[in-house]
């Protein structure tokens, strides 16, 4: 009986959640357009990520090269590693981890702001005074999501090339200008397009799902907390359902 009754409000939240898309989509198109406040949220969600995303790419590169060193060893193959290292980032890496780390930043950072204003009532004094909240708030932290991860996400690829190399000069004593040569000249647009598309959808996912949660947050204070954590893993498993779509349509796509 639980696991019916939980099935049932998985897809009650699901048909909620495209409701609230929805009404996203209509907002969006129509005046008056808050392009301050959009400004704003690109630059805080931008300075809030860029560090942690910097941080993980570095670890990305340095691990991946780490791990596949020894076994392109044993075969004489260490030659590939800059062009294994580069496309193993590029296309599924580090788009997933970064978006999976910023999902853990902005999500829960998203539903607990909007959380809190609605359980202090602040959501309900900008509707009382004729301003639209959910233009103000939602519309501009989905768009400023949207357009940053992208960016973050091309910012931690080259961090995480940068700390491949690092491990390449160290242990195979492999020139700078060497590494990058044997990493573009592998690197193709139908690498790069179809694995930066995605990551729009990623952080459209995200703050979907974060303001989502923040917006309709209930139960007092409790919920705020309840808000920020179910937005993460809600937001990580739609990370995983959109690659999985993504992968499965480039492969159809360029197999033509």
């Amino acid at each position: 009986m639980s696991n019916s009754n939980g099935l049932k409000s998985f897809f009650i939240e699901i048909g909620e959640l495209t409701l609230f898309a929805k009404r996203f989509f209509k907002e969006v198109f129509t005046k008056p357009f808050e392009f301050k406040e959009l400004i704003r949220q690109c630059y805080a969600i931008g300075n809030r990520s860029i560090l942690l995303v910097g941080v993980t790419g570095f670890i990305i590169g340095l691990v991946i090269t780490l791990q596949t060193r020894p076994t392109l060893e044993e075969f004489g193959a260490e030659s590939w590693m800059p062009s294994m290292v580069s496309l193993s980032i590029i296309r599924e890496i580090g788009p997933v981890i970064i978006a999976l780390t910023f999902a853990g930043r902005i999500a829960s950072g998203i539903g607990a702001e909007l959380g809190s204003m609605r359980v202090t009532e602040q959501i309900d004094a900008m509707e009382v005074s004729g301003t639209n909240p959910f233009k103000f708030l939602v519309v501009t932290r989905i768009v400023a999501a949207t357009f940053m991860l992208p960016l973050l996400v091309l910012f931690g690829d080259a961090i995480a090339l940068f700390g491949s190399y690092i491990i390449e000069n160290i242990k195979g004593e492999v020139s700078f200008m060497l590494y990058f040569n044997k990493v573009f000249h592998v690197l193709d647009f139908s690498d790069l397009i179809p694995a930066t598309i995605k990551t729009f959808f990623f952080g459209f996912a995200i703050a979907l799902v974060g303001c989502f949660k923040g917006y309709n947050c209930e139960k007092g204070t409790v919920g705020v907390g309840a808000a920020a954590n179910s937005a993460v893993v809600f937001s990580s498993m739609l990370l995983f359902i959109i690659d999985f779509i993504a992968v499965f349509v480039t492969d159809i796509f360029f197999d033509l």
